[in-house]
């Protein structure tokens, strides 16, 4: 059995707009595998997810980003929905927490409208990923090789980078998701 033991990843999502399912069915999938899931926003408080256009639950922020790092995880969660993912790519601190996890050689995992913040932080050049279709244009112009998949791997990089295309991918990306989790090395002491 694959154990996320004694490591934290990090789930980074605005303060609005998340699609809740691609926040929960992943936190879900770290829980069961021994992982301890944080969720990392733009501000403290709570975040308020969406059913893809339909407000949903609100979620307690364990830690915000700029006061935190890549070095406080193991790995980080990029969940998708649109509007989550377009706040966070205006944001300077939160780009540059995700390209942190790139220029430490920790895996990203980026699922639908995810990967946005990627493009924004330069660290898409040269990889190959998936996403939501309307994704596919801005990725390509980033320089990055994008493909139809439920999930891709892509290990061409500084770091372990899986992406997905939407929550019927789910279970797809959740193992994936936890497998290279658990292959990468853990935090540096």
């Amino acid at each position: 059995m694959v154990t996320l033991q004694g490591r934290t990843v990090a789930f980074l999502v605005a303060p609005e707009g998340a699609e809740q399912v691609e926040l929960t069915d992943p936190w879900q999938a770290v829980l069961e595998a021994g992982g301890t899931p944080r969720l990392v926003s733009t501000r403290s408080g709570q975040v308020r997810a969406f059913n893809h256009l339909d407000r949903a639950d609100t979620f307690e922020v364990d830690d915000v980003v700029g006061k935190v790092s890549a070095a406080d995880y193991d790995a980080l969660v990029l969940p998708g929905g649109v509007a989550s993912p377009d706040a966070l790519r205006q944001d300077p601190e939160a780009v540059a927490f995700a390209r942190d996890f790139f220029e430490a050689g920790k895996p990203v995992a980026a699922i639908c409208h995810g990967p946005w913040t990627l493009i924004e932080g330069g660290v898409v050049s040269g990889r190959t990923l998936t996403s939501w279709p309307s994704l596919r244009t801005d990725l390509i112009n980033a320089g990055a090789h994008w493909v139809d998949e439920r999930v891709e791997v892509c290990t061409a990089g500084p770091n372990t980078l899986i992406t997905s295309r939407k929550p019927d991918d789910l279970p797809s990306f959740d193992e994936a998701m936890v497998t290279e989790f658990a292959r990468a090395e853990g935090r540096a002491a």
